[in-house]
C-alpha cells in the first residue's frame, strides 16, 4: 500500500471514529523531519567516488509520522522515503519509499496489548533493546505483538514475540522474550531506601534458509582446518538479572546476562562459544559533588536476528558504552564503539562545585580486549566558571589513546595519542541575543620509521574555531573552520605528493518557530565515526550543502 491510499484509509477510519462518538474527541498529533543533502564533489578532501558527487548531486531522507489516541485505544503510522539516499551506505545510493512503523496499543483492566512495529528493552538493553537512531540508520523495532500485565503499581510481567524489522521488510528469523519488573521502597524516620528487580529472557530462532547459508559459510571459512568447525543451532536464548538499588545519596545498579551458544562473526570468520557480560554503575551524589563509576567485562556477546549481519544490522541487543560522550568537534572526532566480542573497560566521572560560580569536570575512562590488549583510554578535564549572570568560560582539555586498528578498521596502523586543549565563551546581551566562541586545539603525536623519517600520525594537528550569533527565540548563526595545521601521513598530498593542509569550513543559519526548526548548512567535513551511546559507523568525508526540517504538530 502506497502512503497516498494509507493515508486517505487512515484519515477515513478517523473521521468516522469521530462521527459516531462526536462527544469523545480525540488527540491526533505528529512529526516531519527532512534531510536534504546537496553535494558537491571536492578531490582534495576525498569528497569524491560516490553516485551523488558523480552524477547525482542530491540525496535526502523524510519522516512523517502521524498518532491518534481515542477510546482508549493509540494508533500510529509514520511513512519513509530515502531518494539518492547515503544513510544505509555512505558508498552507495538508497531509492526506496514505504510504512516504516505502524502500531496499535490498546488498555485493557491490568493489560496493555500492543501490534505492530514496537520499541522496548529489557534492564539497561543487554539482551534486548529495539530502538531508533536515524543518525546511524538504525531502526530495529520488533514487527510483533506485546502484552503487559500490572499485577499491582510496583511489578508488571511482560512478553512479546515478532520479526525484527529491516527497513521496509523483516529478518525471518523469530524473536520471543519475557520480563518481570518490580519495585520496592522502605522509607520512615531513620532508613531511605528503595530496589527495583528485574529478570528477563529472549529467545531467537533462525529460519532454514539462513541455517543453510551458516553452515556452508562455516565450512568455506574453515576448509583448510577442519578441526575448527562447528555445527550452529537454530535457538539461542539469553537471559538478565538486574537490580537499582537507591539508599539515601547512593545509587548501585547491577546487571547480569548470559547467552547459550551463538555463533558470531570476527573479521572474515565465525566464532561459537557461550557469552557473559558484568556491568554496574555506583553513583553518590550530594551537594556540590557527584561521583559516578561504571564498570563492565563483556565475552562473545553479540546477539543479531541472524549471525550473517554484521557492523549495526540486525542486532537484537545494545550493551551500555563506557566512555564519556564529548560535545566539542575536536573532542569527538576519535569515538570508541563498543566491543561486542569482549571488553574489559572502567569509567570514573567526578562533578565538582566548590562555589556556585564554578564547575569543575573529570573523567577517565579505560577500555581493553580480553587478552588486556590497550583499545581506548581517555583522560578529560574542564572547569565551567560563570562570573555573572551574562558571561560563562569554559577551560579544559582531553588526552586519548584511540586504536584505529580496531575501530576503523585500519591494521597496521600505531596507537593515535592525542591531546585537544579548548575553550570556550559565551556572552548574553540585550534583547535576548547572545554571542558564543570556541576555540580548540588538537595536537597528535608523531611516529618515526625505519629511515628516521618523522611524521604526525593519522593527519596530524587540527585548529577548530567558531563563532556564533543568537536572536532568542528565533534565529542562530554559526561558522566554523577545522584546518589541519600539521599534517600527518594520512592528510591528502599535492601533485608533488607532499601532504597539504586543507581547509573544513561550515556556515550555519538555524531559525525555530514555535515546535519548527529548519537548517540550512555549506560543510565540508572531514572523514571521521560517527557514535551514539557507544553504537558508531566511518562516515566518509562531505562537501555541500544541507537542508534540514524538523516540526512537531
Amino acid at each position: 500500500m502506497n502512503f497516498l491510499k494509507f493515508t486517505t484509509f487512515f484519515f477515513l477510519i478517523l473521521g468516522v471514529f469521530n462521527q459516531v462518538n462526536a462527544q469523545n474527541q480525540g488527540t491526533l498529533s505528529g512529526s516531519i523531519q527532512t534531510n536534504a543533502n546537496f553535494f558537491q564533489r571536492d578531490t582534495v578532501i576525498g569528497a569524491q567516488n560516490t553516485p551523488q558527487y558523480d552524477h547525482q548531486l542530491f540525496g535526502g531522507e523524510t519522516w512523517v509520522t502521524l498518532n491518534y489516541s481515542n477510546w482508549g485505544f493509540d494508533v500510529g503510522v509514520r511513512y519513509d522515503l530515502f531518494n539518492n539516499s547515503n544513510l544505509p551506505n555512505p558508498q552507495g545510493s538508497f531509492n526506496e519509499n514505504g510504512i516504516g512503523k505502524w502500531f496499535i496499543k490498546k488498555k485493557l483492566g491490568e493489560f496493555d496489548f500492543a501490534v505492530g512495529n514496537l520499541y522496548d528493552q529489557i534492564g539497561s538493553g543487554i539482551i534486548y533493546r529495539a530502538y531508533e537512531e536515524r543518525p546511524l540508520f538504525i531502526d530495529n523495532s520488533l514487527l510483533g505483538a506485546r502484552a503487559i500485565y500490572h499485577i499491582n503499581e510496583d511489578w508488571e510481567v511482560k512478553g512479546f514475540v515478532g520479526k525484527q524489522k529491516h527497513v521496509f521488510e523483516t529478518y525471518p528469523s523469530i524473536v520471543r522474550g519475557a520480563s518481570v519488573d518490580g519495585f520496592y521502597a522502605l522509607k520512615d524516620e531513620t532508613k531511605n531506601w528503595s530496589i527495583s528487580p528485574g529478570f528477563g529472557v529472549v529467545a531467537r530462532t533462525i529460519d532454514d534458509k539462513t541455517m543453510n547459508l551458516l553452515v556452508s559459510n562455516i565450512k568455506t571459512y574453515y576448509a583448510t582446518d577442519s578441526t575448527k568447525v562447528f555445527v550452529p543451532k537454530y535457538n539461542t536464548t539469553a537471559f538478565t538479572f538486574y537490580n537499582n538499588l537507591s539508599m539515601g545519596k547512593f545509587n548501585w545498579y547491577a546487571e547480569a546476562a548470559f547467552k547459550s551458544n551463538d555463533p558470531a562473526r570476527n573479521g572474515e570468520y565465525f566464532t561459537d562459544g557461550l557469552g557473559a557480560v558484568y556491568y554496574s554503575s555506583l553513583s553518590f551524589a550530594t551537594k556540590g559533588l557527584g561521583i559516578t563509576l561504571e564498570g563492565k567485562h563483556t565475552e562473545n556477546f553479540e546477539f543479531r536476528t541472524t549471525p550473517l549481519e554484521s557492523l549495526n544490522r540486525g542486532l537484537l541487543n545494545f550493551i551500555p558504552p563506557m566512555t564519556r560522550i564529548n560535545a566539542y568537534r575536536l573532542t569527538t572526532r576519535y569515538s570508541a564503539a563498543t566491543q561486542f566480542l569482549g571488553e574489559n573497560s572502567f569509567q570514573i566521572d567526578v562533578k565538582y562545585a566548590p562555589i556556585k560560580k564554578m564547575l569543575f569536570n573529570v573523567n577517565v575512562s579505560r577500555m581493553t580486549d580480553l587478552d588486556n590488549d590497550l583499545l581506548y583510554q581517555e583522560f578529560y578535564f574542564d572547569v565551567v566558571y560563570k562570573p555573572n549572570r551574562k558571561n560563562r568560560f569554559v577551560f579544559g582539555v582531553q588526552n586519548q589513546i584511540y586504536n584505529q586498528d580496531v575501530f576503523q578498521f585500519k591494521p597496521g596502523v600505531p596507537l593515535l595519542k592525542p591531546t585537544t586543549p579548548f575553550v570556550e565563551y559565551l556572552h548574553k546581551m540585550k534583547k535576548r541575543r547572545s554571542i558564543r566562541m570556541e576555540l580548540q586545539y588538537m595536537l597528535m603525536d608523531s611516529h618515526t620509521d625505519d629511515m628516521g623519517h618523522t611524521t604526525k600520525n593519522d593527519q596530524g594537528d587540527w585548529l577548530f574555531g567558531l563563532a556564533e550569533y543568537s536572536i532568542a527565540p528565533h534565529w542562530i548563526f554559526t561558522i566554523s573552520d577545522m584546518y589541519n595545521v600539521s599534517p600527518g601521513k594520512k592528510s591528502p598530498k599535492d601533485s608533488q605528493g607532499n601532504y597539504i593542509s586543507s581547509h573544513y569550513p561550515r556556515f550555519d543559519i538555524y531559525y525555530k518557530l514555535k515546535t519548527t526548526r529548519l537548517s540550512l548548512s555549506y560543510v565540508k567535513q572531514v572523514e571521521g565515526v560517527v557514535c551514539t551511546g557507544g553504537i558508531c559507523r566511518l562516515e566518509p568525508a562531505f562537501s555541500g550543502v544541507k537542508f534540514t526540517l524538523n516540526s512537531n504538530f
